[in-house]
């Protein structure tokens, strides 16, 4: 009796487990592709990010999860404002995506957009490997996507077709591209341009034909679309603002796979971030700058601010970078200038 007693015993833990298991395995369902969202495609930096993840997920779940890369933010007719509506909606599964994109639905986001805030690839790391960059992914999170690593875009530089920037005064009623989002207006209207917000998708055909004057954006997109061919002599490095990214996932998708494959996931996200952080930042973060001497082989004339130079256009964007400490949180602001502060140069 106690024997039998002992079988049913048993049964009944196997059938308790086998039901678990088969529960398990009917709530982690797969498709056969997924869509990442990029704003741009390889071969730049922000590109690469999306193909080193894809290629490290698509390894270490042996094919289980196939990732395929919509550049141009094709899911989304080419409106990258809109990405992280899709996101939380479902029509994106998952996204490299620029804080600056985001900042519109994700108003803390625009905390990277304060006019000189980070004055250094240092200042950067300070903000997103601590506890800035945990408060973030926390209000992501409560957003409605899941967010896994950071990546870079890079520190933004300002171009033109008229004549070297070294002052205020010099952009002055030049005509100058911006991404949409309202800071970005706001930065360049206290400094006396003009902004206009567009599409990249816009913002090329506009450059060639001299509608617009100038652009605002990383210096390794300068030399992929050799941006010397649509008008841009003029470049000057003044670092105003650097534009993180992030790679996440929508939580539906997240909850549709099992929990060890979304360990893997997390793991390829963080190897991706830091590879192509390291893309992001080659040519740039060494004493002799590489590739500002491409720029000037190219026919360009490279400006390289003074800190008194760069201090005036500091002093003059100083009442937008106050208007929009209580848009991205008085607290959230006052705890990344005391990481800056801290940081170890």
């Amino acid at each position: 009796m106690k024997f039998r007693r002992t079988l049913l015993g048993l049964a009944a833990v196997a059938a308790t487990l086998g039901l678990f298991s088969t529960g398990a395995m009917a709530q982690a369902t797969y498709k056969p592709e997924y869509k990442m969202s990029l704003v741009l495609g390889p071969p730049t930096p922000w590109g690469q990010a999306g193909k080193i993840w894809a290629d490290l997920v698509k390894e270490r779940t042996q094919g289980r999860i196939n990732i395929k890369l919509y550049p141009g933010v094709s899911l989304i007719q080419g409106d990258q404002t809109r990405e992280f509506s899709a996101l939380r909606q479902g029509v994106i599964d998952m996204a490299v995506g620029s804080t600056i994109n985001w900042s519109p639905q994700v108003k803390q986001l625009n905390l990277f957009s304060m006019p000189f805030l980070m004055p250094d690839y240092a200042a950067i790391d300070a903000l997103t490997q601590g506890e800035v960059g945990k408060d973030m992914f926390k209000t992501l999170d409560k957003a409605g996507v899941v967010p896994l690593a950071w990546g870079e875009n890079g520190f933004r530089e300002i171009t033109n077709s008229k004549k070297p920037i070294k002052s205020p005064a010099d952009i002055k009623g030049m005509k100058i591209r911006v991404v949409g989002s309202p800071i970005y207006s706001d930065m360049l209207t206290a400094l006396g341009a003009n902004p206009t917000q567009m599409s990249w998708a816009d913002a090329q055909p506009a450059l060639a034909s001299g509608a617009v004057d100038g652009q605002e954006n990383p210096l390794f997109l300068f030399t992929v679309l050799k941006m010397h061919t649509v008008g841009q002599k003029f470049v000057t490095t003044w670092g105003y603002v650097a534009d993180p990214l992030v790679f996440v996932v929508n939580k539906e998708i997240w909850a549709s796979w099992t929990p060890a494959d979304q360990a893997i996931v997390r793991q390829a996200a963080l190897d991706a971030g830091k590879q192509e952080i390291a893309i992001a930042r080659k040519g740039l973060v060494e004493a002799d700058k590489p590739v500002l001497k491409d720029i000037a082989a190219m026919g360009v004339t490279v400006t390289n601010l003074t800190p008194a130079e760069r201090d005036a256009f500091v002093k003059a964007t100083r009442p937008v970078y106050d208007k929009w400490k209580s848009t991205v949180g008085v607290d959230l602001v006052a705890k990344a200038e005391k990481a800056i502060a801290a940081r170890a140069k």
